[in-house]
């Protein structure tokens, strides 16, 4: 009992992996052997000429998807270098491994505090997986700037617009890693995401140039009476000083008297030194 019922489960595993075995190895079948045994014949008689269709130059940022009667042939893609494909049952797609920037256009986005702006953006990506690239998306570059444009409105739809002012690199740098985590299934690592403008209308401009006039003043009134109450703290402490000291206080007049002198070129009328009128008075009486 026990091997029957362990018999249709090994040929079901044996069937399975028989399957698995001829995906890998790209298995197919004898119409395609057959097809492909009359290209590589046709192409076979008719060297040299078949070598301009047979042979392609792949550049060193490059790699090229080959496919064979619809599959893709070896699971990896080929180049740099030369390739060998065969006339009618080979297709190749060439794919460029640089980076690739693009601008995202300007998207009119309404923020957490309600605030319609303008943003505009550029990503810089590259394809790290060819046949992923091919095989798994219809056309990846396309994709990847509808979804860059998406992620940017969904994002900053959520900010409110101060945080977007001010935390420029944080924003991006969230939208970097969802890109990445979204396009990696596509062979696809987004490097960098930069925001490049922020576009407000032209009443919130003047309302915020209004806002920050306003704080600027109040500052400069704080720092104005701030010095101010310093200087009288400084003058009451010197008028002490120098009300405990008469010759200090003889001294700071003729220091006033020869800045006066030294600053305009005029006549200057000043009275007696005190002192002087105060030793005439007591001899008077």
């Amino acid at each position: 009992m026990e091997l029957d019922m362990q018999a249709p489960i090994t040929k079901e595993k044996r069937g399975s992996r028989e399957e698995f075995v001829d995906a890998v190895k790209g298995d197919i079948g004898v119409c395609g052997w057959v097809i492909l045994i009359l290209s590589a014949f046709l192409a076979a008689i008719m060297f040299p000429f078949s070598i301009w269709f047979c042979v392609k130059v792949i550049k060193e940022y490059e790699r090229a998807v080959v496919f064979r009667l619809g599959r893709i042939t070896s699971g990896k893609a080929k180049g740099p270098g030369l390739i060998f494909v065969l006339p009618c049952t080979d297709t190749f797609i060439k794919v460029d491994l640089r980076v690739i920037s693009f601008a995202i256009p300007p998207q009119e986005i309404l923020t957490k505090d309600s605030v319609t702006t303008n943003v505009d953006g550029v990503v810089y990506y590259k394809i790290e997986n060819a046949i992923k690239s091919v095989a798994n998306v219809n056309n990846v570059h396309l994709a990847t700037h509808q979804l860059a444009q998406t992620t940017l409105r969904n994002i900053l739809g959520t900010q409110t617009l101060s945080s977007i002012l001010s935390n420029r690199e944080e924003i991006a740098h969230n939208i970097q890693s969802i890109l990445h985590t979204a396009t990696l299934q596509w062979g696809v690592r987004v490097d960098r995401v930069e925001m490049r403008d922020v576009r407000l209308p032209v009443q919130m401009q003047r309302a915020m140039a209004a806002e920050a006039e306003a704080v600027r003043e109040a500052r400069a009134k704080v720092v104005a009476a701030e010095g101010e109450m310093n200087a009288s703290r400084a003058l009451k402490e010197a008028s002490i000083v120098i009300s405990e000291s008469p010759a200090a206080l003889q001294l700071r007049y003729l220091q006033t008297l020869n800045t006066i002198a030294a600053e305009h070129n005029s006549t200057i009328v000043f009275p007696l030194p005190i002192d002087m009128l105060q030793t005439l008075f007591h001899k008077n009486k």
